[in-house]
């Protein structure tokens, strides 16, 4: 995916200036971008997807709903990075989108108005469990997710084998990393091997360009707040203290030290950018999620084997972390907009039963790449189309391990992970030291908590 980029919250301030949006447009003008302009109109869909990597499969999925059923779905993908503004916007217009996603909890409270209530729908009732569906307080259901995503360290076996057997090589197997100080050994092996092994670096780039930040800024930021999550037996508090700071730090500082470019150059470094190194070889490691195969194996030039690629854990330096596995979650609930008419209402509805209950919708979600595993009844027998999510599959199952729940949902906004990223650039380029991005992530998460 994406984020979400991918990965994105909506914040209590982003409701404001959706309602104030929302009020300034009805009496104004209802012109959209050149690419949005015609949304739904009664008796179709318009879908507002913000998975980047996932807008051409999404295409060919309405394209034959459409030979089938000869309702129009349109699908549009916002820019990266954009997808709020771009929703806040798309709302405002006569010909709204009909489904749209909502990023977790923070994100229904900016959403709840113009959410449906899915309850009763075939494709919330055909949930394995309900309870990975998107609720209201009193319980109503206004978001479904559209599949169960993974993150974590991915990594090119064949380089990972050239080294392996390399004299003085520091771990001889992949097996052997189960921590962070393996981790950091064989990174740093790597990188000062990197000339011997044709390679610029252990790490592709740190992207931390505005807008290409969000693996560092929500998925990796997610590991500190997890931890302390877990410590204190909670879901979410008010009073973060960021206890695992240090192993925030670390991490990120091996990323950035041993990488294909100098931590001063990552500031202008975009996502596509760091899946373009890995699929040309240029390094062993990239951290990012399943939805990744397309921008590894769609890449011109790409010389990675999709039989190479392979998902190992990230690994903080927490005690324990040996028994843990990758990044496990969903933040991308899909719901259907309320203040749409009820024709268009009934074949977005009717469109999300077909795509989640019917076989031949969930496997094309599946063969596409779309989804690697998705909580409903009809993708029980589906097997994933690429490796990354035949590994995600295997982690799911791996009864063995502890995930890594995904609690970035609390995030306070997007706002917040925004400048987090920027203090996450400063500190890169050597501008700040940690201290500052500690200092901001627990003064501003206690800030807009407690707004």
């Amino acid at each position: 995916m994406r984020p979400v980029s991918r990965r994105t919250v909506l914040g209590g301030s982003l409701a404001a200036a959706v309602a104030a949006t929302l009020a300034a447009c009805s009496h104004g003008s209802d012109s959209a971008s050149s690419d949005s302009s015609d949304g739904a109109g009664s008796g179709s869909v318009y879908f507002l997807n913000f998975k980047p990597e996932a807008e051409e499969a999404f295409k060919k999925i309405a394209s034959t709903y459409k030979e089938k059923t000869g309702v129009t779905v349109k699908v549009v993908t916002a820019a990266s990075g954009t997808y709020e503004q771009t929703l806040q916007s798309e709302v405002a217009k006569s010909n709204p989108p009909t489904i749209f996603n909502i990023n977790g909890p923070v994100g229904l409270a900016t959403w709840q108005d113009y959410a449906l209530d899915l309850s009763d729908t075939d494709f919330v009732k055909a949930l394995t469990d309900d309870s990975m569906a998107l609720k209201s307080d009193d319980g109503t259901i206004y978001g479904s997710p559209l599949a169960t995503e993974g993150y974590g360290i991915i990594y090119n076996d064949a380089i990972l084998q050239k080294y392996f057997a390399m004299d003085g090589a520091v771990v001889t197997s992949i097996d052997e990393v189960k921590g962070f100080d393996k981790l950091k050994a064989l990174a740093e092996d790597i990188q000062s091997k990197k000339d011997d092994l044709g390679i610029k670096g252990a790490f592709a780039c740190t992207s931390l360009a505005p807008g290409e930040d969000w693996r560092w800024q929500t998925h990796l930021a997610n590991y500190p707040v997890f931890y302390e999550f877990r410590d204190d037996k909670v879901t979410d508090t008010d009073d973060l203290k960021l206890t695992y700071s240090k192993n925030y730090q670390q991490i990120f500082d091996l990323y950035l030290n041993n990488s294909t470019v100098q931590p001063s150059e990552t500031s202008a470094k975009t996502v596509t950018d760091s899946m373009s190194e890995f699929a040309l070889g240029q390094c062993a490691f990239v951290q990012n999620g399943q939805w990744a195969w397309s921008q590894i194996s769609d890449v011109d030039g790409n010389t990675v084997k999709s039989e190479d690629v392979h998902f190992m854990p990230i690994y903080v330096g927490v005690d324990g972390e040996d028994k843990t596995g990758i990044a496990l979650g969903t933040e991308n609930y899909l719901a259907i907009n309320s203040q749409a008419d009820e024709d268009a209402q009934k074949a977005s509805t009717d469109f999300l039963n077909w795509l989640f209950t019917d076989a031949e919708g969930a496997k094309l979600l599946t063969d596409n790449s779309v989804v690697s595993a998705s909580p409903y009844k009809a993708f029980a027998d589906l097997k994933p189309a690429d490796p990354l999510g035949s590994e995600l599959v295997e982690y799911l199952n791996n009864t063995e391990l502890t995930p890594i729940n995904w609690v970035f949902q609390t995030f306070p906004s997007q706002d917040f992970k925004d400048q987090l990223g920027q203090h996450l650039a400063q500190y890169a380029a050597g501008s700040d030291d940690w201290s500052a991005v500690k200092d901001y992530f627990v003064s501003e998460w206690k800030s807009e908590k407690s707004a």
